[in-house]
């Protein structure tokens, strides 16, 4: 199974948090399984660290690397295809980082791990 992760997501597998689902964390810890982390999660924790707004327990540089890599987990760059989907997606939700992975998970037909409720107003398949 190919999947991707949402920002909260991988930020509570990484951190061991009991707010992940066992459904989700399940899919996370198969290596049988594709995942995927949106380079707009990079960009969202990069900038919330910067702001003081996510505070992780070794460095951005440091640890985000290592945990994608330890993980077996691949970035999902941005691309026309993605951006297309913004275009018509309905404005539900209303953070563009959220806006980019929802778009994302359509047009790459990804189911998303998020426990975001707003994203079952989208045409996407969710797992939590």
């Amino acid at each position: 199974m190919r999947a991707l992760l949402d920002t909260g997501s991988f930020l509570w597998f990484i951190s061991g948090s009991n707010k992940l689902s066992n459904k989700a964390r399940g899919v996370i810890e198969n290596f049988d399984n594709d995942l995927l982390i949106s380079v707009a999660s990079l960009w969202e924790m990069a900038i919330k660290v910067g702001i003081g707004k996510l505070e992780l327990t070794e460095s951005f540089e440091r640890l985000i690397p290592e945990k994608i890599e330890e993980n077996r987990i691949d970035i999902l760059q941005i691309n026309f295809y993605h951006l297309f989907e913004i275009i018509d997606l309905p404005m539900h939700h209303r953070d563009p980082f959220d806006r980019l992975i929802i778009a994302q998970g359509i047009a790459e037909k990804l189911p998303v791990i998020s426990c975001d409720k707003v994203f079952e107003f989208y045409d996407i398949d969710i797992i939590w």
